[in-house]
C-alpha cells in the first residue's frame, strides 16, 4: 500500500482544465487494469496529484513511469509544450498500519480545501470523497468498499462515519498554521503529510479497531 504523489516541474500546472483531468483518469484506469492495482483514495489538484494505491506486485515504479510518461506526452501534444512535465521522480511512502492509512484517506481528500480551491471536500470533483459517500458515480479505477469497511460493515453507517471522520480532521489538515489562524497559500500544497507515528496519535476511534490489511 503506497501513498504516491507527483508534482509539476518547478511547481507548474499539470492539469489546466477538465479535459486534462479526464484524460489522466483514463490513462490511470488503463494502468490499474494492466497491473491489477487497487486505488482506494485519490485527488487531482492543479500542479500535483495524490494516489493511495495497493499493488499486488512490486511494480509501483513501472506503473508510475507509464502513467506519468503517457500523460506527459499527451499533455505536451495538446498544449504545444516540450520537455519534462513532472518534477523529478514521483514520491511514494509505504503505508504501515491502519492509523496511517486512515489519516491518509482524509489528508488526501482535504487537499483542495487546504489549498483554498473549495470550502468542503464534497465540492471538489476530482477526488474520491463524493463517490465514497455515495453522492457521485464511482470512477472505474476507484474502489470504495474496503475503506468504508474500516468504519462499519453496514454501508450507510460506514459512509456516515467516514464523513464524520473527514470533518473531524485536525486544523493543520485544513491549511491553518498552528497558533496563527492563517491559511497556507494555494501554491504550498504540502504543509503537512501524516506519517505513521503522528497518525497513530491523531486517528479518531470512530473507525473502530480494524485488524489487518487484506
Amino acid at each position: 500500500m503506497y501513498h504516491v504523489t507527483s508534482r509539476g516541474v518547478r511547481k507548474a500546472d499539470v492539469f489546466t482544465d477538465a479535459r486534462d483531468r479526464l484524460r489522466f483518469q483514463q490513462i490511470f484506469q488503463n494502468v490499474v487494469e494492466r497491473l491489477e492495482w487497487r486505488c482506494h483514495t485519490y485527488c487531482l489538484m492543479t500542479n500535483h496529484f495524490h494516489l493511495l494505491i495497493e499493488t499486488p506486485r512490486a511494480d509501483v515504479s513501472a506503473g508510475m513511469q507509464r502513467l506519468n510518461g503517457i500523460y506527459a506526452q499527451w499533455f505536451n501534444w495538446r498544449h504545444g509544450f516540450e520537455g519534462h512535465l513532472f518534477d523529478r521522480r514521483f514520491g511514494s511512502v509505504l503505508v504501515e498500519g491502519h492509523a496511517h492509512l486512515l489519516e491518509l484517506t482524509r489528508y488526501i481528500v482535504l487537499n483542495p480545501v487546504r489549498a483554498g480551491a473549495c470550502g468542503h471536500p464534497g465540492e471538489w470533483r476530482w477526488s474520491n470523497y463524493a463517490a465514497t459517500i455515495g453522492e457521485r458515480d464511482r470512477p472505474a479505477f476507484l474502489e470504495t468498499a474496503w475503506v468504508l469497511s474500516l468504519f462499519s460493515q453496514e454501508p450507510k453507517r460506514a459512509r456516515e462515519l467516514y464523513r464524520e471522520f473527514i470533518a473531524a480532521a485536525p486544523p493543520r489538515y485544513f491549511g491553518r498554521v498552528s497558533g496563527s489562524g492563517t491559511r497556507t497559500r494555494p501554491d504550498q500544497p504540502y504543509p503537512y503529510t501524516p506519517g505513521k507515528r503522528s497518525a497513530s496519535r491523531l486517528t479518531s476511534s470512530a473507525a473502530g479497531r480494524p485488524t489487518t490489511f487484506r
